[in-house]
This record gives structure tokens, sequence and C-alpha cells, in this order.
């Protein structure tokens, strides 16, 4: 323990000093005796560091995927990292891509640029997950892909600020050439580095399913820990956490990876986004949830050999924009990260939040939308209007949102909103619409309805039990038939 924090702060002290010169220094022979005097680490030990990491994924927001390594920012990495520190993260995942490193013998320049990423995230107080061989498959060159993995993994086996390797990013287990050669670079790793625990993650797509897979195929040479990369219906999130625990039970999951694009969505319905799944993977008892990613990317950031650089919602998943300004979804994760906590204020139940920030959805538009508004507010200064709608043969039109908690089935449930008419006609209440783990439908929980023409503010409540096979609720805001006009506010859920 002592040498382990003698090794930290002289790391400390050098990266300063060495970014005060403004260049992050390669660690010297002194540096490394200082290192390896640390107490080697265990497998058990870095298991257990594994399960409880505040990850970060992370690349430069100009520089993504080999684009960080290529163009290697050793100032902008420590500006980054010290950012991710201060959200609360104590593990950094990064991407080492064959590629771009060079294989299937490794540049010194290159291992160069990862000691001193490795440094710079010491520096911080964090540790780091590689997750090697993405961008790649080249499953016939077995021996040429051992060599490179041994190369880049060799220096860390027994240095305690690499806690985990991930063997293959989104690893596919219906591809049968990839089984083969995973099966044999997984002894080969394990020969380099023995107390190292070894990975692979499934895409959103493949999910649970695709982790069973991958545990049956690789019984003789067994997985360490799971990484789930969720990016499924945050609504069901613990639904789909459980399907992920139990295809690989008893083996630990982590969820390596997961987010949604805030240029999709709003910056609020990112923010919910993760915080139901920091919740829901709390619930579950699974320890470690690593957004993707720290950073929005700027415009060139992403190479344009990877398809990835097409898709416009890629560049948004980031707890910060691309100018280095934070969006609500730093708050949730700072949150989880030091407080453990998930308020319900992130789903703007007042109709206070900036417009970027709302989390209502459209429900039946072709009847009526409603629309935040100042002037008529029960509290604060805004509320949320319907005027003049109708209905659908499909329901009622409605604002919806869904709980930060997830649902448990025969678990109370409690909401409210206060709602006020003028004129009003037609249908006004709230309810509760139940879906099962596959997204179905099950039933509907409604509240007193508010009585038509002019009222004062009245609250609306529903008191109920989720039923048997819910998996996730929505709460509804609705006003149909109303030649009127209706507003909501103060909207409650528990």
């Amino acid at each position: 323990m002592h040498n382990r924090l003698r090794a930290t702060l002289l790391a400390t002290s050098l990266v300063a000093s060495s970014l005060l010169m403004g260049t992050v220094g390669i660690a010297s022979p002194a540096q490394a005796a200082v290192t390896a005097d640390a107490a080697a680490p265990t497998l058990a030990d870095r298991l257990a560091a594994v399960k409880v990491a505040k990850t970060i994924n992370y690349y430069p927001s100009d520089a993504g995927w080999s684009a960080m390594w290529t163009n290697f920012d050793a100032v902008k990495v420590d500006a980054d990292l010290a950012e991710a520190a201060e959200l609360g993260a104590t593990n950094v995942r990064v991407i080492v891509f064959p590629d771009a490193f060079g294989y299937p013998t490794p540049k010194v320049e290159y291992t160069d640029r990862l000691r001193k990423f490795v440094s710079i995230a010491d520096s911080y107080g964090m540790t780091v997950k590689l997750t090697l061989f993405d961008w790649w498959a080249g499953y016939s060159e077995v021996a040429r892909s051992v060599a490179w993995a041994q190369a880049i993994l060799g220096p860390y086996s027994d240095d305690p600020r690499v806690i985990a390797v991930e063997v293959k990013n989104e690893f596919q287990p219906d591809d049968t050439a990839a089984v083969t050669w995973v099966k044999q670079i997984i002894p080969a790793v394990r020969a380099v580095a023995p107390t190292m625990p070894l990975t692979l993650s499934v895409d959103g797509g493949t999910g649970a399913a695709g982790m069973a897979k991958i545990k049956s195929s690789l019984v003789s040479t067994p997985l360490d820990y799971y990484d789930f990369h969720f990016y499924g219906n945050s609504e069901r999130s613990l639904a789909e956490i459980r399907k992920a625990q139990a295809a690989v039970s008893p083996s630990p999951i982590v969820i390596g990876e997961t987010g949604v694009s805030s240029g999709a969505t709003s910056e609020g319905e990112q923010a919910a986004y993760l915080a139901r799944v920091f919740r829901a993977a709390t619930e579950a008892g699974v320890g470690s949830v690593a957004p993707w990613t720290l950073n929005d990317f700027s415009d060139g950031a992403i190479p344009a050999q990877s398809i990835v650089s097409t898709i416009p919602a890629q560049y948004t998943f980031g707890l910060y924009r691309a100018d280095g300004t934070a969006k609500l979804a730093a708050s949730v994760v700072r949150t989880a990260w030091t407080t453990g906590t998930m308020p319900n204020s992130y789903l703007n139940l007042g109709f206070e939040a900036p417009a970027n920030e709302l989390t209502w959805k459209v429900n039946q538009p072709d009847a009526g939308v409603g629309t935040v508004v100042t002037g008529t507010a029960r509290t604060g200064t805004y509320s949320l209007k319907f005027a003049g709608t109708t209905r659908t043969s499909a329901g009622l039109p409605s604002m919806r949102t869904a709980p930060i908690t997830p649902v448990q089935p025969n678990y109370k449930w409690r909401a409210e909103a206060y709602a006020r008419g003028f004129n009003a006609t037609g249908i006004t209440e709230i309810s509760l619409s139940w879906f099962d783990a596959n997204g179905k439908w099950l039933s509907e929980t409604t509240s007193n309805r508010l009585p038509v023409g002019n009222t004062t503010w009245t609250k609306l409540v529903v008191d109920t039990v989720a039923p048997a096979g819910a998996a996730s609720v929505q709460l509804h805001l609705k006003s149909a038939d109303n030649s009127g006009i209706v507003y909501f506010d103060d909207v409650a859920m528990s």
C-alpha cells in the first residue's frame, strides 16, 4: 500500500512538472522502478476494482477513434481526464487500434503514447481499461495477433494502473472464425498477463443472447467478466440488465457502454436515459456503468474510413459538448458517481427547464400537442397547455414521460399533477400505461378527471400497484375533445 502510494505521488509530480513545460514525458527507468516497486496486483484485486469502477469511455472531442492516437495531444488528454475525474470517474476505458499502433509489431512511438495516457490517468487517480483489436477482423492471423497483443500488454502485466483488458470490442458470437480466433488469443493473453481480468463486449443489438452464446462457446477458455453495451429502451433497462446477468451467471457483468445521442433526442432525454440506466444498475446490483462518451465530437473528428463518421447522431453522445460546455447529462453522471442518488428532477416535472432539456414526448400529435407556456403556472413560470384537441382511433392526445425509478411488478406507484381548465370540454386526466419487458402494452390506470368548464388548480391522482409482468411505465398528461384550454403543472411520481 505504501509503495503504491509513493508510486502514485511520484507519477503525479512528474506529470505535473512535464505539463508545466508543455509536454508529458515517457517514464524514465527510475520511474519504471518505482512502479515495479508497487505490490503486483492479483486477479481478485483487479476484478474487484472492475466491478465497482466509475468508468468513462474516452476520446478527445477533436480526435475520435484511431485519430486519438495518430494525432495524440497529451495536453488535451490531460485536460479531459481532469474533467472526468472532477465528475467522479475512477477509471477510463481506452481503445487501442492495431492498424494505428502498428501490426503485428507495435511502433515504439505509439506504445510511448499509450504509456503517456496511462500516466496521465494515474495522475488523476484513475485506472485504465484497455480494449484491443477494434476496427480489425484478421481472424486467420492467430500468430500475428498473439504477437501484437502480448507486445501491447506485456508492460502492464503487473502494473496496478491497468485493471482489465477487453480482448475485442463488440465481439460477434455468430462469427465462427472470430470464435476460433478468440479461443486461441485468450490463453496467449493470460500467458503474458495472468492476473489481468479479461472480457468481451457485445453490441447493443446482440445483447443478452449474444453474451450467452459467448459464454457457451468459451467453456474451455472462460472470461473473467462480461461487458454489456446497453443502448436499448432505458424505461426497460432493469429488465434488460437482468437478462444480461442471467445469460452469463454466475459471472459478473459491467455496463461498458450506454447512452443516447442528444442530437437524436434532446439533452434532457439524454440525461434522463443515463439516470434510468444508473438507477436500474443499482437495483440489479451492477456496480459499474460507463457512459458513452465523455465528449461530443467536432466536425471531422471521426476518421472518414469509419461509417460512424457519416451518422450525425454519433457526434452527440457526449456528456460535454464539443466546445467543452457541460450538458445536463454531466450532472447526472456526477450525481451517480458522487452521491448515488437519481432524483426525478431530471424529468422536468415542473416544466421549468430550458427547451433543450425537455423530457416530455408527444403522443397522438394529430389530435393535439401540449406546449410549454408562460402566464398560467401554478408555481414557477411555466406550465403545459393543451387547446383545441380532438382524438384519434388509437387514443387520446397526451404528453408523456417515464420515471427514473425502474418498474417492478406489485410495487406501489403514485402519480399526480395539477390541472386547470378554461371553458374546457371533453376528457382531461392523467394515466399510467404499463408495458412488459418486450415493450408490449399491458394496461392503463387513470386518475380522476378535471371537471369541464372553468376550474381552479385541481389535483389529479393515480394511486395503484404495478401489474404482474410490468417492466416499464409511462405517465401521460391527457386532454381530448377539448374545445377550450387546459393547463398542467407540478407533476410528481413516486
